[in-house]
């Protein structure tokens, strides 16, 4: 008898079950054609993959800085944003600064609350529900 393992039924009596019989050998598999990658997509030229589509860059924003835009998206004031997360108001302003200007120079100007919302949409840092 080959080398088996034990099994326990229900009332917990030790069974030996040979492990070639739980677990036969695996047939290899035939070896298989490299499948052809097909790319609708230029080669790399340093372009993003937005700028190929059309769409334009998103800005590399911090995760400090998407915290301020979306706690500043849903209070009503930059004050009520410091309160929420324990900033004076001069930071939660140099943050906003920070983020128009880094939308400014991708090319995507937000210079107001709106379009700094449709930002925020259009780059899937906030959902229309949350609003």
């Amino acid at each position: 008898m080959q080398a088996g393992r034990a099994l326990r039924t229900k009332w917990l009596t030790p069974v030996s079950v040979p492990t070639s019989d739980v677990f036969p050998p695996l047939d290899p598999l035939p070896s298989l054609p490299q499948p052809r990658v097909l790319s609708l997509a230029p080669e790399p030229t340093g372009v993003s993959a937005r700028e190929v589509i059309g769409l334009p860059s998103r800005p590399n924003l911090s995760a400090r800085e998407v915290e301020v835009l979306l706690a500043w998206i849903r209070c009503d004031s930059k004050p009520a944003v410091a309160a929420s997360l324990f900033l004076s108001l001069g930071t939660v302003n140099t943050h906003m600064t920070r983020i128009r200007a880094k939308y400014a120079a991708v090319g995507r100007p937000a210079p107001t609350k709106a379009s700094l919302v449709a930002r925020a949409l259009q780059d899937g840092l906030i959902d229309i529900t949350e609003l």
